[in-house]
């Protein structure tokens, strides 16, 4: 399986519709790949909470219209990164979006955990409620956006749901790259799972982004990854490997804890 990391940068100096236009030619040129990952918020920037309001869309709004022709020009599976999304009937939310090749909307995943501590994020957009898989040809997709990262117990929802392959979209920022690396291998090695962490560069509101995207198999060998710019990682796996790892050290098969409610003394 071949996948395409796009890691974008998100500049204030480049409008919306621009930067739109720009990704929307940057996932067309990755025909030939199975699938392609685009960041979190990329059309406003993660860390620019003043513009979510003004950006936000609708579900099918101009976003989701460019990055459905982009798949389907491509032929790829897409996940399209996130967008502010406005509900006519509630908050906004941080809503990531997968297409299929054909360019039909195959997901839509609402950002359970949201970051800002009371602040930003926190408290301008609801949270999501659902975990969201998406079956592929050759692997089950289990979508996660950012600050999702710090919170195994989703990931684990996600494997016993199906999933094989973890995605995450994300905006981090650079103070905490460390963490991101960190993060990112753990949730693999401890899922059994290959995990694929598209992140954005330049500068959110202020806010250095961390880049450096990263492609991690199941025994936590980082396969791939990108340096602090705009960049397309590139990468190619072997997705029969999660079901080899999990036969040969069959380490999710001993779960004790959260496979049911406790017994009440």
């Amino acid at each position: 399986m071949r996948a395409s990391v796009i890691q974008i940068a998100v500049n204030e100096d480049e409008s919306v519709e621009a930067r739109r236009r720009r990704v929307a030619a940057t996932v067309r040129e990755q025909a030939g790949a199975d699938l392609v990952v685009l960041p979190e918020l990329w059309t406003t920037g993660a860390f620019a909470y003043e513009e979510f309001g003004r950006e936000a869309e609708p579900l099918e709004g101009p976003t989701y219209e460019a990055m459905a022709k982009a798949a389907s020009d491509a032929g790829v599976w897409l996940h399209a990164g996130s967008i502010p999304e406005r509900d006519p009937d509630g908050p906004l939310y941080n809503t990531s979006l997968v297409f299929s090749p054909s360019g039909d909307l195959a997901a839509a995943y609402r950002k359970i955990h949201r970051f800002g501590f009371d602040q930003g994020e926190a408290v301008l957009m609801g949270a999501g409620s659902e975990l969201v898989t998406v079956r592929l040809p050759a692997t089950t997709l289990g979508l996660s956006t950012c600050y999702d990262l710090r919170f195994p117990e989703l990931y684990r929802g996600l494997v016993d749901a199906g999933a094989e392959t973890l995605v995450v979209s994300a905006g981090w920022p650079e103070r905490r790259r460390s963490h991101w690396t960190l993060l990112a291998q753990a949730r693999a090695v401890e899922n059994q799972s290959f995990l694929l962490a598209c992140a954005t560069a330049g500068t959110h509101a202020g806010v250095p982004q961390a880049g450096h995207s990263i492609v991690v198999d199941p025994w936590g060998e980082v396969l791939a990854q990108a340096g602090a710019g705009e960049e397309v990682l590139t990468v190619e796996f072997d997705p029969g490997k999660v079901a080899a790892t999990r036969e040969q050290f069959p380490a999710l098969k001993d779960r004790l804890l959260g496979l049911q409610p406790p017994r009440r003394p």
